[in-house]
C-alpha cells in the first residue's frame, strides 16, 4: 500500500468530513500518522481497531458500526485498488455501489427490460421479485475470503483483507459484515457476483437486475419464474449461506404494479411507494432542512409525482406561515 495511495485516499475521506473531531485530530499529525500506517501495512503488523456502534432509521432501524479514522483510511485505500479490478468482472445489470450505476439507472433498466419482454406492452410481463433475509448479517466471512483468495494473487493484500473482514464480530463467529464500512459495499458485490454468474451462465437468464440484495427476473412465462424459486434458494443456501426473505418473494405483472427500489412500476409510469410517501411527509412536518426538501424533489423527478409535489409545496407553505 503506497504512501501516494494513502494520501489520495485521505483526500477522498476528507470530503464532507473536515468538521469532524476525529478527522481533525488525525490531520493534526497527518504525515506522521500516514507514515506509521504505511510501515504497519508494509510490515504486515497492521491491526484493525474496534468499532463504535450506533442505530439509525434509514428508513428501518439499522445498527451501524463505525471504524476509527485510521481504519477508514485503510478501507478507502483498499477500495481504490480493488474496485477497478473487480468491477470488470461484474455483470452489466448489477447496479448497487458502482460508478455510473445507482438506483435511477436500475429503474430505467427495469423499464427498458419490461418494454422488451412485453414487446412494447403487447404481451403480459411477469416479474419475480426477491430479497435476501438479513443480508449483511448473514454473509459468511470464510466464503468471502475464499472468493477473494481465488482472485487476488498478492498474499499480503489477502492477509490485509482477512484482517479487515475478521475485525467484525456480529455475535456469530465468522458471520456478517459491518454496515458502515466502505469495503463492505464492495465485498457484498463480490459475494453476490457468484449468484449473478449462476443466474447468467447456470440458469441462462437474460432479463435480470440486481441492486444489493434486491433482485428481479422478468419473463412472459409465469411458470418459468415459479420454477426458478427453488433453484435460487438452493444456490443461495448451499453456495453463499443466504436465505430469501419469505415475506418479500412475489410474482406479479407489470400491469398490476411491481414494487422495486422504493417505487411501484407500471407499464407506462411509476409512482412512489406508499410507505415512502408517508415517511417523506412525516419528515417534512418534523422541520426538514432546505437541502432535505431539495433531495425529495430530486427523487420525485424520477416518477409520476405531480400531485405529491403540489401537496409538498402546499404543506411547506403552511408550515412556514406557522
Amino acid at each position: 500500500m503506497s504512501i501516494e495511495n494513502l494520501l489520495s485516499a485521505w483526500q477522498e475521506l476528507l470530503r464532507g468530513k473536515r468538521g469532524k473531531k476525529d478527522v481533525q485530530e488525525f490531520q493534526l499529525r497527518l504525515m506522521d500518522n500516514i507514515l506509521a500506517l504505511h510501515i504497519d501495512l508494509r510490515n504486515g503488523t497492521y491491526r484493525h481497531g474496534p468499532y463504535h456502534q450506533f442505530n439509525i432509521s434509514d428508513p428501518k432501524p439499522r445498527l451501524i458500526h463505525k471504524a476509527t479514522v485510521r481504519d477508514r483510511l485503510v478501507h478507502r485505500a483498499v477500495y481504490r485498488k480493488l474496485y477497478p479490478f473487480f468491477d470488470k468482472i461484474f455483470i452489466a445489470d448489477s447496479f448497487s455501489c458502482r460508478n455510473n450505476k445507482g438506483t435511477h439507472r436500475a429503474m430505467r433498466r427495469f423499464r427498458d427490460l419490461a418494454y422488451i419482454v412485453s414487446k412494447n406492452h403487447i404481451h403480459t410481463c411477469w416479474v419475480l421479485k426477491c430479497d435476501v433475509r438479513k443480508f449483511f448479517a448473514s454473509i459468511s466471512q470464510d466464503i468471502l475470503m475464499n472468493i477473494l483468495d481465488s482472485r487476488i494473487k498478492d498474499k499480503q493484500i489477502v492477509d490485509l483483507l482477512k484482517e479487515i473482514i475478521s475485525s467484525f464480530n456480529s455475535g456469530k463467529p465468522g458471520v456478517g459484515l459491518p454496515l458502515g464500512n466502505l469495503t463492505s459495499q464492495l465485498f457484498c458485490n463480490i459475494y453476490m457476483n457468484k449468484f449473478d454468474q449462476f443466474v447468467k451462465h447456470g440458469l441462462k437468464i437474460k432479463y435480470y437486475i440486481r441492486y444489493a440484495d434486491d433482485f428481479v427476473f422478468l419473463s412472459r412465462n409465469q411458470g418459468e419464474l415459479e420454477g426458478l424459486i427453488p433453484l435460487i434458494e438452493n444456490f443461495l443456501g448451499e453456495k453463499l449461506h443466504l436465505r430469501l426473505h419469505p415475506d418479500k418473494v412475489f410474482i406479479k405483472t407489470i400491469a398490476s404494479g411491481v414494487d422495486f427500489l422504493g417505487w411501484v412500476h407500471f407499464a407506462d409510469h411509476r409512482v412512489l411507494r406508499a410507505v415512502t410517501k408517508r415517511r417523506m411527509f412525516k419528515k417534512i412536518r418534523g422541520d426538514i432542512s432546505p437541502q432535505g426538501l431539495q433531495s425529495y424533489f430530486g427523487m420525485m423527478s424520477h416518477g409520476n409525482t405531480e400531485k405529491i409535489k403540489k401537496r409538498v409545496i402546499h404543506l411547506t407553505q403552511l408550515l412556514q406561515k406557522h
